[in-house]
């Protein structure tokens, strides 16, 4: 029986999740573990301790690299910079690389981060930024199709730098428009979480090739300038508000997406209403949002603190206020045909939308489905 692999966090966990199973042994669980915040490091130790009882179990991602204390009493602790060793797992052999899954295609550009946000600890479980080879990348994604795979998603955990170690330097406007050109029979190409402050003209100019889904998540942080400064973000309030009317300039029908943390440090209730309204002028068809959490060693943690609850409530007013810009966009679809990848019971549409099915459908079939009705918040056939 293959292992059975525990994915959390981000969309580059995500894309490790197939490299993992192959590498562990047989009838264990791997834990691929986040830190972005303290609750997602309770919560890999949790799932650890879950795992535990029907077996061996390995931890490895995030936080099992910067806090391997919190889970050596109950797994084998497999920092980051060994995740893809097949020594580290007890393997004589490493088949890795292509990173699948049934219904779609995730394929890992780039990992690590050389820039110092205050709040975060990625830097610190990632290190310095590494791009995979263009020609590497073009490899993976023409498997991928080989396979029968209809969608890529291309992940990175500062996708937007891609490139800058490399020779050449080549953006990732130019690893896309590589990707559309060589791989023409690529029905769907998807883009993970994007820097506001690098993503270039010619990134938005890629956009006009349809087979490029209109959907994007920007890592947005904050809505307030000054709290902008302070995580020591690289864009501010207008650049970001300007970024978005270009990509909507370039593609009218664009899904943008974005995280926010809310209750940072010294933040203030006007910087809080700030974030609220740019909810709404940013027009933000979903909203990632968590209440700040201080990271050890990080230099937000040594800021004055917002107290717990007023960081939980301010959350919860930016999930309403996404809430309903997300139905608003949602209901946008409402009547119209969608092409959608089947996941089984449901679809992920070209802007990033589950649709429910009446019947379950193969997984990883491209469909044109007619979204006819809402059914418990989600878009039903």
């Amino acid at each position: 029986m293959s292992a059975l692999v525990i994915t959390h966090g981000c969309r580059s966990n995500l894309a490790e999740r197939d490299a993992l199973q192959a590498l562990a042994p047989d009838c264990s669980t791997v834990v691929n573990s986040c830190a972005v915040t303290a609750e997602a490091v309770r919560d890999a130790r949790a799932a650890v301790r879950r795992a535990a009882k029907a077996g061996p179990v390995f931890v490895t991602g995030c936080a099992a690299t910067i806090a391997p204390e919190r889970f050596s009493d109950l797994a084998a602790v497999i920092p980051n910079r060994r995740k893809f060793s097949w020594q580290a797992w007890g393997r004589t052999a490493s088949d890795i690389g292509i990173f699948t899954r049934r219904s779609r295609g995730f394929v890992a550009i780039q990992d690590g981060c050389d820039h110092d946000c205050t709040f975060c600890v990625t830097r610190l479980a990632r290190g310095a930024s590494r791009s995979v080879p263009m020609a590497t990348v073009l490899d993976h994604v023409r498997a991928l199709v080989d396979r029968g795979t209809k969608e890529v998603v291309l992940t990175g955990i500062d996708a937007t730098s891609y490139g800058q170690d490399l020779p050449g330097r080549p953006p990732l406007a130019r690893l896309v428009q590589e990707i559309l050109a060589r791989i023409a029979d690529l029905p769907r190409l998807r883009l993970s979480s994007l820097d506001a402050a690098e993503a270039d003209e010619a990134l938005l100019e890629a956009f006009a090739d349809h087979r490029l889904m209109p959907h994007v998540h920007l890592s947005l942080q904050s809505g307030d300038d000054l709290v902008l400064k302070r995580m020591k973000r690289r864009h501010s309030r207008l650049q970001a508000l300007q970024l978005i009317e270009r990509l909507r300039l370039a593609r009218p029908d664009i899904a943008v997406g974005a995280d926010l943390i809310a209750g940072f440090p010294t933040e203030t209730a006007a910087a809080h209403r700030n974030s609220l309204a740019m909810v709404a002028e940013a027009g933000l068809a979903h909203a990632h949002v968590f209440p700040y959490s201080p990271r050890p060693g990080t230099a937000a943690a040594r800021m004055p603190q917002l107290d717990r609850a007023t960081a939980r409530a301010r959350a919860a007013e930016l999930r309403a206020a996404a809430s309903v810009q997300h139905v608003s966009f949602r209901n946008r679809w409402l009547g119209k045909e969608l092409q959608v990848i089947s996941e089984g019971k449901s679809g992920l549409s070209a802007h990033g939308y589950a649709l429910r099915f009446r019947v379950a459908r193969p997984k990883g079939a491209l469909l044109s489905v007619v979204a006819s009705s809402i059914v418990d918040g989600v878009l039903a056939e």
